[in-house]
């Protein structure tokens, strides 16, 4: 054996799945490439920091430990709250905001509180994603009719009739939506291609024929702007970290890392189910995500959080370890430092219609309609999330459904049972079990106060397993004053050590 074929061996048995994936970082380099592009476009900002965050999130991110085969990148999930940030404080204070939150993110990584994100309502976080997928759908409609978005989401919503009558008449205009509804209508109809063919990645497919048609057809659609990678990186100035003193600025940090941790951890719960290797390590994963939002922050691009879209890719692939999705942010080095002037041939249309398309699928309209049928209270809680995010605003959204779903478990978990046995004569024994609390004050009140006030009344709490002090101090009352004179005090049997 030679000293070449040692060698060769050796490398084999550091890296055993080199093959598979190399094969699978292509191809999530080539589903990565017009989503980080087109995520750029729609948060306002150069289409170069989205391809930065997907380095960054290959590079860095990639190469720490957490959950090995999730990909990280600039998310559809983050745009709007983007958007609005970049226009209220400025595209320098970008970088500020993201390194903020990055942050933060490695200090609850290291505090090891990622396990808690788990317990964060699956409804809230589905309305979270709903409420998202509706803004996205209809800001990037305007673009799709080469039209200007209002500010507000209930802004988008309602100017889209007039919109869509300006239309047309407007070749301009027509052109783009026609652009917006063929990158659609390829993006549904590519799982029904050849299986050859579907090696190719349905968003880079409907991106690069809608490019080609717009060339070929000199199609008067606008195009992205191109900078180039150096010129695109802004680190934040000095004097943009004392927007920090902004109780606004921090508010927006504060859900740029809840939305980013939340987004990042159940999307690595999901990728868990789609193979069988090593689980996530969600501390671990939070760490990754903080230095890589981190870094992000630092080069004054988007943030990152781990993306399903890319991950499943990455597993469908055939990816085995993290060497994949680290190839995939060196593919995507190379081509922003190489090609960078591909990116001003791709018309925004275009993928305005691949944000649509993914901010649809973001609401889960079939799952709602079972979620109704089964569990009302959950559903409401999707629902009211989704829609206050649309009329208010994301971060506002996210705490009311949070409240709302406090207040569901908090009424869930107050049930309690009042048993009153009265034999017509002598004493009146009622029974009081289950969790006492506030919420159920009133119901117990009235039940034990038409009690008749003549005859004995023995009360007995040991049935209790939680009485709050609410409860407890309007129960020793109503025992004071209930016996009418000359009757004995009602005798209170006291509750179980709570």
């Amino acid at each position: 054996m030679t000293s070449k074929d040692t060698t060769l061996i050796s490398r084999m048995s550091r890296f055993p799945y080199l093959r598979q994936d190399f094969a699978a970082s292509l191809v999530v380099f080539l589903v990565a490439l017009p989503l980080c592009v087109g995520v750029a476009v729609a948060s306002g900002v150069p289409a170069e920091l989205g391809l930065i965050t997907g380095i960054v999130g290959g590079l860095v991110t990639g190469l720490m430990r957490g959950s090995s085969l999730q990909v990280s990148g600039p998310a559809a999930g983050l745009t709007v709250l983007v958007f609005e940030a970049v226009k209220e404080f400025g595209l320098p204070v970008l970088g500020v905001l993201v390194l903020a939150s990055g942050v933060l993110q490695m200090a609850m990584g290291l505090l090891r509180l990622g396990r808690y994100f788990r317990a964060i309502s699956v409804s809230v976080v589905e309305g979270m994603l709903a409420g998202i997928g509706l803004v996205l759908v209809a800001g990037q409609l305007y673009p799709a009719l080469a039209a200007k978005a209002p500010d507000s989401g209930l802004g988008k919503i309602a100017g889209l009739p007039g919109a869509l009558l300006d239309a047309f008449g407007d070749g301009k205009a027509v052109a783009s939506l026609a652009v917006c509804a063929g990158t659609i209508a390829v993006l549904l109809l590519w799982k029904h291609v050849p299986a050859k063919a579907r090696t190719l990645p349905g968003p880079l497919a409907a991106v690069g024929l809608a490019t080609v048609a717009t060339f070929v057809l000199d199609l008067p659609v606008a195009t992205v702007e191109v900078q180039g990678l150096l010129t695109a990186v802004q680190p934040p100035p000095l004097s943009a970290f004392g927007e920090l003193a902004s109780v606004g600025l921090l508010g927006t940090v504060v859900a740029f890392t809840l939305i980013a941790s939340a987004e990042s951890l159940f999307s690595a719960a999901a990728v868990d189910r789609l193979h069988t290797g090593p689980r996530t390590a969600y501390d671990k994963e939070l760490l990754a995500q903080g230095a890589g939002n981190t870094v992000c922050g630092l080069l004054g691009a988007l943030p990152m959080t781990a993306v399903i879209v890319r991950s499943a890719a990455n597993v469908q692939a055939g990816a085995r370890t993290k060497a994949s999705r680290v190839l995939h942010g060196v593919w995507l080095l190379l081509f922003a430092a190489l090609l960078p002037g591909v990116l001003a041939y791709i018309p925004i249309p275009a993928l305005a219609g691949i944000l649509i398309h993914s901010g649809a699928k973001l609401v889960p309209v079939r799952a709602l309609a079972g979620l109704w049928r089964e569990h009302r209270g959950e559903a409401l809680i999707l629902s009211v999330t989704a829609l206050s995010i649309v009329a208010v605003s994301m971060f506002e959204g996210v705490l009311i459904g949070l409240a709302l779903a406090v207040a569901k478990t908090a009424w869930e978990a107050s049930h309690v049972k009042l048993e009153v046995i009265d034999k017509g004569a002598g004493p009146v024994d009622a029974y009081l079990a289950g969790n006492a609390t506030f919420l159920r004050l009133p119901k117990i009140l009235d039940s034990l106060e038409s009690l008749p006030r003549d005859r004995p009344v023995r009360l007995d709490l040991s049935g209790l397993h939680h009485l709050d002090h609410a409860c407890r101090t309007a129960l020793e009352n109503w025992a004071e004053r209930h016996s009418a004179a000359g009757t004995e005090p009602v005798k209170v049997t006291a509750a179980q050590a709570v």
